[in-house]
């Protein structure tokens, strides 16, 4: 296993891990943020990872990924940036936590971005026109197509054997 990869342990939230993480992200919240009422949410797909995000008004600009901090979720610096690549253009620092399960690293890195950036609509309207020109409001619908029966694969049928 590569050493840059984050561990596999709060990778993708099972049932049964839910309510441990989802207590771990409270008890930071309550250490950042005074009013726990004042969010906004959104959900952002890609494949199929799906991102639960809130953001809080706050005076410092922070990511909680299933309750870890984004360097220490992804690891790399390539994944990071496109996460923060819709928070570029705003003035204002949110608090951002997010509860992310499903598929790999980057497609819940692309649906982190695509969350974050329905929540900053739902926030300023006025964002819309920067976000959709740079293809942070498109939800990218391409997913692993289905095994059909008889074949070995989605399309890859079993070798031709004349006799």
């Amino acid at each position: 296993m590569n050493s840059f990869m984050a561990d596999k342990k709060f990778r993708n939230v099972k049932k049964r891990k839910k309510s441990k993480i989802l207590s771990q992200i409270k008890e930071k919240l309550q250490a950042l943020v005074s009013s726990k009422k004042d969010y906004t949410e959104a959900l952002g797909r890609r494949k199929t990872a799906t991102a639960r995000v809130r953001m809080y008004k706050s005076d410092e600009g922070k990511v909680v990924v299933n309750g870890k901090d984004l360097n220490d979720f992804f690891g790399t610096e390539e994944l990071v940036n496109k996460v923060q690549e819709a928070l570029n253009d705003i003035k204002e620092s949110y608090l951002i936590t997010v509860l992310v399960k499903g598929s790999g690293i980057n497609a819940q890195a692309e649906a982190i971005r695509l969350g974050i950036a329905r929540a900053l609509i739902k926030i300023n309207p006025e964002l819309r026109g920067d976000l959709k020109e740079k293809g942070f409001l498109k939800r990218d619908p391409r997913s692993v197509e289905r095994k059909k029966p008889g074949l070995k694969k989605a399309r890859k049928a079993p070798t031709w054997v004349k006799r």
